[in-house]
């Protein structure tokens, strides 16, 4: 198996605790360099930037210097590893922002008439991980997926990265410690596998 250049991107917002996005992160960083893959992190919640508020600062605005090493570390990965917990049925917003943010044109998609054409983020891929309250079978079948179904598709495959897994752990607050123990294993193989 060849190594990957992975960058795992901690979208839990609250940084003060640990919380099961941090361990099932964790876990799957400590797999892929047991494996010899490279590794890089970004932490949402240490990030300080403000969110945009319209589509000239998203055209025309820098890309606030603390996301701008955030767009090399896209650049170098190979693989993408988005870890957050499911809130209000979607990403937190402080994750969202950062998307917003880093997936400018020139940058993750062309400018102008090549918009839909300049794909400079393509032969990437990326795993969706997700843990919410609700179990995750209601989510998949239920609700469908909605939200990481539009992040896939929306965001990701608009620009290029694909495929994309994904991973849903549901029911978190009442999980017993041994389907947590599971979970973590069962990333730290994802991580091996550098997928």
């Amino acid at each position: 198996m060849r190594s990957r250049r992975i960058l795992i991107v901690q979208g839990h917002p609250d940084n003060s605790a640990m919380h099961l996005c941090h361990e099932l992160g964790a876990s799957y960083a400590m797999g892929a360099e047991s494996a010899g893959h490279a590794i890089r992190w970004v932490h949402v919640a240490a990030l300080e930037f403000p969110m945009l508020r319209n589509a000239r600062e998203w055209r025309e605005e820098p890309v606030p210097d603390a996301l701008r090493q955030v767009q090399n570390d896209i650049q170098w990965a190979e693989h993408l590893v988005l870890v957050f917990p499911l809130w209000l049925g979607a990403m937190p917003a402080v994750l969202k922002g950062l998307l917003e943010q880093v997936a400018r044109p020139g940058f993750a998609f062309g400018e102008g008439a090549d918009v839909f054409s300049t794909r400079p983020l393509k032969g990437r891929t990326a795993r969706v991980v997700v843990t919410m309250g609700m179990p995750a079978l209601v989510y998949r079948w239920f609700y469908s997926a909605h939200s990481v179904r539009a992040l896939e598709r929306n965001v990701l495959a608009f620009i290029g990265i694909a495929p994309v897994g994904r991973n849903f752990f549901g029911g978190v607050e009442k999980v017993d410690p041994s389907v947590r123990e599971r979970w973590q294993a069962d990333m730290h193989r994802l991580g091996r596998s550098g997928r």
